[in-house]
């Protein structure tokens, strides 16, 4: 399938707690990009509440939806297709995108075009890089999802390693709530681990067996938790930027390693990261800084392409086009949905 040019595409983001909207035009021009976010919501909660963000995703698709054509000045007649996130993510959230998407392209007659999340994240890298050439290996590291993919090409990937328990992010989270640090947590516990010395406290890493490629933060957080209630039973203080710094020290410690040793095992010149941890700065250092002695190139997505957003969903919609992967109006939402 050939997309003549200035194929314009309006993709719709709303898996969790940010309804996003944007225009993107031939897979890599971003038009626009608006988000709404709830975390204002959901910090009295301490977390996302479903129920709550499938609700607030109703009030904010339409507005979100008009803000992007009007960014964009582009307007309905002028698209070509329509891109949504289908799944994985809450289900009550998916289905309101996934429901004003099937009503859009059905009014209008045009194509849509059912995208996994964790594609939109990987394909974010190419509105960073156009010219992205792959086999890649890219490090998916998000609050539901941490990952080694070897992306081979457009569509092809191969499982190298994944998460045995708690994603990177969602033991970012579990740990900021314990240091009292609030909502959302990766960001806050980033910030105090500034403040703090990355080796005052040895906490373990989970290499797991020497081949895989694997990742397990359970036993990490465990530890973390041990290491405060101990010290709350013994009254003592706790330094709370050096446990932050110590804990974000053995996470990166484990992604960086093994994400490095994928690259140079099967011969890939190219890293490249993906999802809201790839924002964290000390990670990104970590990785170039032990890519760089093996002659490894790195590519990161700007910040705002980390954390959800429709601008991602409309490049890899884009490319799936090109592939000829479109989706009829039966497209439902999939909380679980596989990449592949």
């Amino acid at each position: 399938m050939k997309a003549k040019k200035g194929f314009t595409i309006l993709a719709l983001e709303s898996s969790c707690d940010e309804t996003s909207a944007a225009v993107v035009v031939d897979g890599t021009e971003v038009k626009s990009n608006v988000i709404s976010s709830q975390i204002n919501t959901h910090q009295k909660f301490g977390g996302v509440v479903p129920e709550i963000a499938s609700r607030k995703h109703l009030e904010n698709i339409t507005p979100v939806v008009e803000k992007a054509l009007r960014q964009g000045n582009v307007t309905l007649e002028e698209l070509n297709a329509i891109a949504v996130t289908y799944g994985p993510g809450l289900v009550g959230a998916l289905l309101v995108g996934v429901s004003t998407a099937k009503a859009m392209a059905y009014a209008l007659n045009i194509p849509l075009i059912g995208v996994h999340h964790l594609a939109g994240h990987i394909y974010a890298n190419f509105l960073v890089c156009p010219n992205l050439k792959l086999p890649v290996i890219c490090l998916v590291v998000s609050g539901g999802h941490t990952s080694l993919i070897l992306w081979k090409d457009h569509g092809d990937y191969e499982m190298l390693g994944s998460t045995r328990d708690d994603a990177a992010g969602e033991a970012f989270d579990k740990i900021a709530r314990a240091l009292g640090l609030g909502y959302p947590g990766g960001p806050l516990l980033e910030k105090e681990a500034l403040k703090g010395d990355p080796q005052a406290i040895v906490f373990p890493r989970a290499w797991l067996e020497e081949e895989s490629f694997d990742f397990s933060f359970s036993g990490l957080k465990s530890s973390v938790l041990n290491y405060l209630n101990r010290a709350k039973q013994m009254d003592e203080e706790v330094n709370i930027p050096d446990v932050a710094a110590s804990f974000q020290e053995a996470v990166v410690d484990v992604l960086v390693t093994k994400t490095v040793k994928a690259a140079v095992e099967k011969g890939i010149d190219t890293i490249t990261l993906a999802g809201g941890v790839a924002a964290n700065q000390y990670l990104r250092q970590r990785l170039l800084a032990d890519a760089k002695r093996h002659g490894i190139k790195i590519i990161c997505p700007q910040l705002i392409y980390c954390t959800d957003n429709a601008a991602m969903i409309g490049c890899a919609g884009y490319f799936q086009y090109l592939q000829g992967k479109t989706s009829d109006l039966n497209l439902n939402a999939i909380p679980n949905l596989a990449l592949y």
